[in-house]
């Protein structure tokens, strides 16, 4: 019988979604995975900005002692989150597919960076974003704001969800208010569910629609259209940037560094193969 491998991660989606995708890529391996969320540092400070957290692996210190107390047999991590001054008898044992890199601009209405209203409010917990969005649109007031993706989107959308709660509230209260006059006049009207009329005339559910990002493919489509050659490409990126981090010392700093080998056909013609 084989062995259940106890793999641990953080608990959030984005960690918890790169936990599944190792899991099956070793089921493939006929090995039984048993997933254990971890809290590290990280997220049991959500207040602090990242780059005041230090160099010693917020995101990770907990995941790693886990496995040297051999609570866990593996630990995923982010690659970014990871510090250049390894921890003892700790080792990188892999690298999974890498998905596109680049950053994105999140809002409820699917404007772009360059579309964004004159004032308005971008909340960042990088110093590297902060940068880039002052030289790219200095009338935009950046913020800093913390915590993984799915919680950063709540607090996005926070404002107007509370928004349209104190609207059905005021729609309710107005509705009642209306049916209780409506009722001292003798009429036979009875209390309505206020609640299912706010449903009903409320845009949200269309707004959702609306605001959902198509993609022409999958992560999964992209990477398999790759050729063996821009996948080798791609691996020896991952290994180029994180031995520069390590050179030049920088530890958990957000660096943006990215490196990027594109491949090109060469015109057989023009070109003719040397030796060395």
């Amino acid at each position: 019988m084989t062995e259940t491998l106890t793999l641990a991660t953080r608990g959030s989606d984005l960690a918890l979604t790169q936990a599944e995708t190792v899991r099956e890529a070793l089921s493939t391996r006929k090995r039984e995975v048993e997933i254990r969320r971890v809290e590290t540092r990280g997220d049991q400070i959500p207040d602090e900005l990242i780059h005041r957290l230090g160099r010693t692996g917020a995101f990770v210190r907990a995941l790693d002692e886990e496995v040297l107390a051999g609570d866990a047999d593996l630990a995923v991590h982010s690659l970014k989150d990871v510090p250049t001054e390894g921890m003892d008898d700790m080792v990188v044992a892999g690298v999974p597919e890498r998905a596109p890199s680049g950053d994105v601009v999140v809002n409820p209405d699917g404007l772009g960076l360059a579309d964004l209203p004159s004032g308005a409010v971008v909340g960042t917990g990088s110093l590297r974003r902060t940068a880039q969005i002052a030289a790219a649109r200095p009338d935009l007031t950046v913020k800093p704001i913390r915590g993984n993706v799915d919680t950063r989107i709540e607090k996005l959308l926070a404002p107007g969800l509370q928004a349209e709660h104190e609207r059905r509230l005021i729609a309710s209260g107005e509705a009642a208010a209306l049916t209780a006059e409506a009722g001292g006049e003798g009429s036979d009207t009875k209390t309505a569910d206020t609640g299912d009329d706010a449903d009903a005339n409320a845009d949200g559910d269309d707004d959702t629609e609306a605001d959902e990002a198509s993609f022409e493919r999958s992560v999964e489509e992209w990477f398999d259209s790759l050729s063996e050659l821009e996948r080798s490409a791609m691996e020896r990126s991952v290994d180029v940037e994180y031995d520069a981090l390590v050179m030049a010392e920088a530890g958990l700093r957000r660096s943006g560094l990215y490196d990027d080998a594109r491949t090109t056909r060469l015109p057989r013609e023009e070109f003719v193969p040397a030796a060395g």
